[in-house]
């Protein structure tokens, strides 16, 4: 299985002496976010590992790794980023942004699902924006869920009937093959047919990745929540820095 981290951004809503450090190469104490996920990675008998970089490409000086620069990252959002690699996107596949850490035990539920597209999602997600002002629950990339099936992906899903529930992606994903082609394939036909604002996003250049999923869903394929719990963060923010710090130490 290929592992890809999407680390073509930087890090502009940190405090400004590492504003302009890659998200993924900011110090969680003594190691990097990137160097954290290619431990338990490599730990798991991942080694097919590409890093996607945006800026300071030389600053990815990582062992038996991958890079791809994407040369327009400022030309788009992450989707666009991840779409340098499509050379690559044709396996089993493990997508991470690297702005996020997570313990070995969040892996191991990825790497065992069994469906064709997969993405971690956390139910007890809420307790997570605590004294988190800076980066409000309104900003959670959210997902609907009923009968164990993702019917909806977006940000700030607010109510739920009965029989559904909510929770939050933690920015992992698993692709099959065949869903590796099925992404790609719909994500060509848009680019050639497609035209104006798309989903939550102005136009195809600004979609996440969470605005083609939910393409996908509504062209009849099946999104599987694969539910974790235990530690993870996402660093956004100052104050996400300096609990991540803790909660890792």
């Amino acid at each position: 299985m290929k592992v890809i981290i999407i680390a073509a951004g930087s890090s502009t809503r940190l405090s400004n002496e590492i504003k302009d450090i890659p998200k993924g190469l900011l110090k969680i104490n003594d190691k990097s976010i990137i160097e954290m996920q290619l431990e338990i990675y490599q730990k798991n008998q991942l080694s097919d590992i590409t890093i996607i970089t945006g800026p300071n490409k030389e600053r990815f000086e990582f062992k038996n790794v991958n890079c791809i620069q994407d040369y327009k990252f400022q030309d788009h959002d992450v989707l666009g980023s991840l779409m340098a690699a499509k050379s690559i996107i044709n396996d089993d596949m493990l997508t991470s942004y690297s702005d996020i850490i997570f313990e070995e035990k969040i892996l191991k539920s990825m790497t065992e699902f069994v469906g064709d597209i997969g993405i971690a999602v956390d139910l007890d997600w809420e307790k997570n924006y605590d004294g988190r002002d800076q980066h409000p629950k309104s900003e959670a990339e959210n997902v609907l869920i009923k009968e164990n099936e993702i019917i909806k992906i977006r940000k700030n899903i607010l109510e739920c009937k009965e029989n559904e529930k909510i929770g939050e992606c933690l920015g992992l994903m698993k692709f099959s093959r065949k869903a590796s082609k099925m992404f790609l394939d719909k994500y060509s036909e848009l680019e050639t047919s497609h035209k104006g604002k798309f989903h939550n996003a102005p136009s195809l250049k600004q979609l996440i990745i969470p605005d083609m999923l939910q393409e996908l869903i509504i062209s009849g394929i099946k999104v599987s929540p694969i539910y974790v719990s235990g530690k993870w963060c996402e660093i956004d923010t100052p104050q996400d820095l300096e609990k991540a710090r803790k909660l890792f130490s």
